[in-house]
């Protein structure tokens, strides 16, 4: 009962500051999820075969459901859209509901980030006040920035996509970490098997795809990693800096610092990075905010800002949310389109105010 009563109050503040209900489609081509979200999210699925043996899955994710909603209906320019619905999906934790009930909001194609970004937090904690929950940690990062140092490291192309592609499963990219330091790919074998692949995969057609890529994109990405110098000598530098930038964590209010801090010590010119994080209006509130240069990592979507709200008594998750400029071409848009969003859990929100 008390999340309807819930969701009723939050939805009127959704639609008192302009964003339109949307109901997302309930049954997802597994794909969608597992491509987008990661292998990590595929172990929580619910999945099935329908008749034809196609591979469906129960919504695990309303954003990505909302994203796939707006492409089905062409929707045009701006859109402000909120849902409210169920998630299915299964948890670490065996005492945690396998029906997970949300309500969220998504700004799509406006290309105002930072207000967007701002808008978006500034609604959540509306909503969040009008249930009166007095206390709460606000968890804040940007996966855009690591991305960021990584282009402005003197490594060779194919550590740079290694890295980029593997930020999101933290024990593999250890291992890569691991095998930088001790340059331990240099591997004869290895690059004679890599030009085999890519003679072989030149013989295909160019305009087919292979796991949501055109055939054309992987050769050019393959080309370059072919050609990529296989000497590097400041693997154990590399690994040194990448570490030591992933650890940095601190009140929102000393960022900036720490990160100015970061960049003079290893003589990365600071306008190499770019933060655009809604800083100013979030140090200004009397919320408890962290940000952490490694939070965001556990869903491969996010391209940006991505931020967690928790009670502070028992750091029960209330909301999450993120951008993810690049979802919505991988689901079929013919080119990227801003976005970001972020759901309520109704479920923790319920427990936290028994």
């Amino acid at each position: 009962m008390k999340s309807k009563n819930y969701s009723k109050k939050i939805s009127k503040i959704f639609k008192k500051r302009g964003f339109v209900f949307l109901e997302p489609d309930v049954l997802l081509d597994s794909n969608y999820i597992i491509q987008r979200s990661g292998e990590n999210f595929k172990k929580l699925m619910l999945t099935f075969e329908d008749d034809s043996g196609k591979n469906m899955c129960l919504r695990p994710d309303l954003t990505v459901a909302s994203c796939v909603k707006y492409l089905e209906e062409n929707t045009k320019g701006t859109s402000k859209i909120y849902y409210s619905g169920q998630a299915y999906r299964r948890s670490n934790n065996s005492k945690d509901s396998i029906v997970n009930n949300q309500l969220g909001l998504e700004i799509i194609g406006s290309k105002k980030e930072s207000s967007d970004d701002k808008e978006i937090i500034d609604t959540i904690l509306k909503a969040i006040n009008k249930i009166k929950i007095k206390k709460i940690t606000i968890n804040i990062g940007d996966v855009s920035l690591f991305r960021q140092l990584i282009d402005s490291l003197k490594i060779p192309e194919r550590w740079k996509l290694r890295l980029i592609r593997h930020f999101w499963r933290p024990k593999y990219f250890e291992d890569l970490l691991n095998r930088l330091e001790t340059n331990s790919d240099i591997d004869p074998i290895t690059v004679d098997f890599d030009k085999k692949r890519f003679s072989e995969m030149k013989k295909l057609n160019q305009n087919e795809e292979i796991a949501g890529r055109k055939i054309s994109e992987i050769l050019s990405r393959f080309d370059k990693k072919i050609r990529d110098p296989r000497s590097f000598v400041e693997g154990k530098k590399t690994a040194k800096i990448i570490r030591e930038f992933l650890k940095i964590s601190c009140p929102i209010d000393q960022m900036d610092k720490s990160l100015k801090n970061f960049f003079k010590k290893y003589n990365i010119k600071k306008s190499v990075i770019k933060n655009k994080l809604p800083i100013k209006s979030l140090s200004k509130s009397n919320y408890k905010i962290i940000f952490s240069t490694n939070f965001g990592r556990d869903i491969e979507y996010y391209t940006g800002m991505v931020f967690e709200i928790s009670a502070s008594k028992n750091k029960q998750e209330i909301a999450r949310g993120g951008r993810y400029d690049d979802l919505l071409k991988s689901l079929g848009s013919k080119k990227n389109i801003p976005a970001v969003g972020a759901a309520i859990h109704l479920n923790n929100l319920s427990k936290i105010t028994q």
